[in-house]
């Protein structure tokens, strides 16, 4: 079985931190999102990835995968973003007459893919769709059920009939690409996967609609990014490889071999990467800190920080905050009594 991971969009609802970067390679709990897909299917048993890429993704992409130390991953070029049918269909000569399945790589399941594809496996349908109860169901795709099977699935309406909605998880078999084939273009001008989905319950294929255990998690917005950095490092265990001098380490927390904590506190769940440096400071629960970031005379928490951030000389703490690649936040003279930022690559920011 071969898997499609979607990663040719631009990410317009986490701008500015999408400007410079595609949301697939943003981090969460240490991670690029699009590594947590990765993993959440290798954990599947799937192995055979097709990423669809665009002109403004492939290069960052690529740089992510060089890290994965296994799995046979196909780039696909989509020229043009038309919807998440168009994507699917991009990918046909590549999954060719395989079964396979789509994770649409902002999503984050607790317990992962494996449920649905083994219920897949286990019982083949022409698809089995991931289904999760919301409470707005206006904004997805929504599905009316009769027992198991799905008798209808509607786009965004304006009057659902049900709150299940679409959970960004689906098992095809190569009949999907049959009706696929001919369809036309929604009324936003995108050939959507849930129209398709309609033609196969039209033609009288068994749809099945498999509801989501555990938490499931949408990253599309800002908030959204730290609320999944929370939920993952809740699994956080316990590893201290690196140095700690004259500093109180408390919870579950990660410290990458290289990095180094002098005079400080950090209070788990609390991920620390490679060549991180956190000097006379605190950092407390749910934060993220990406390799060869500085935390020096500044207190953190809840918050996801990237790469080669710098984080200095602040008195007031720093909470649900999103650092960027190389971003810097220097403190002043003045400050108001809290901050909340969203910060986006290569930024300086001067609190005075």
């Amino acid at each position: 079985m071969k898997a499609i991971i979607p990663a040719a969009g631009l990410g317009t609802r986490l701008r500015p931190l999408t400007f410079t970067r595609p949301k697939p390679v943003l981090r969460v709990a240490g991670l690029p999102i699009i590594r947590h897909a990765i993993n959440t299917l290798r954990a599947a048993g799937i192995t055979e990835v097709g990423i669809i890429v665009s002109e403004f993704t492939r290069a960052e992409i690529q740089h992510v995968l060089r890290a994965v130390p296994e799995g046979q991953f196909t780039l696909i070029e989509q020229h043009e973003q038309l919807g998440l049918g168009h994507a699917v269909m991009t990918a046909r000569e590549w999954v060719g007459q395989d079964d396979f399945c789509v994770y649409l790589g902002d999503n984050l399941f607790e317990f992962g893919a494996a449920p649905f594809v083994q219920a897949f496996q286990a019982q083949r349908s022409a698809a089995r769709i991931a289904l999760v109860e919301v409470p707005n169901p206006t904004a997805f795709g929504v599905a009316e059920m009769n027992g198991e099977r799905i008798v209808r699935l509607v786009e965004k309406p304006r009057e659902p009939k049900s709150n299940l909605a679409v959970a960004g998880l689906y098992c095809f078999t190569p009949e999907i690409f049959k009706a696929l084939d001919g369809l036309p273009p929604s009324a936003r001008g995108e050939y959507e996967i849930t129209d398709a989905i309609q033609r196969l319950i039209d033609s009288g294929a068994d749809v099945i609609g498999q509801r989501v255990q555990g938490w499931w998690k949408d990253t599309g917005r800002p908030s959204d990014l730290l609320e999944a950095n929370q939920l993952l490092l809740e699994k956080l265990e316990s590893d201290i490889q690196g140095e700690v001098v004259d500093s109180r380490v408390s919870g579950r927390v990660f410290l990458a071999p290289s990095a180094r904590v002098v005079n400080s506190q950090i209070v788990g769940p609390v991920y620390v990467g490679e060549n991180v440096i956190i000097e006379n400071a605190y950092v407390g629960s749910f934060t993220s800190i990406g390799r060869g970031s500085v935390i020096r005379n500044a207190e953190v928490e809840h918050s996801v920080i990237d790469a080669e951030a710098r984080i200095e000389h602040l008195e007031t703490r720093l909470q649900e905050c999103l650092i960027g690649v190389r971003a810097e936040v220097r403190g002043g003279r003045k400050m108001p009594r809290t901050h909340k930022l969203t910060v986006s690559d290569a930024s300086i920011i001067e609190l005075a």
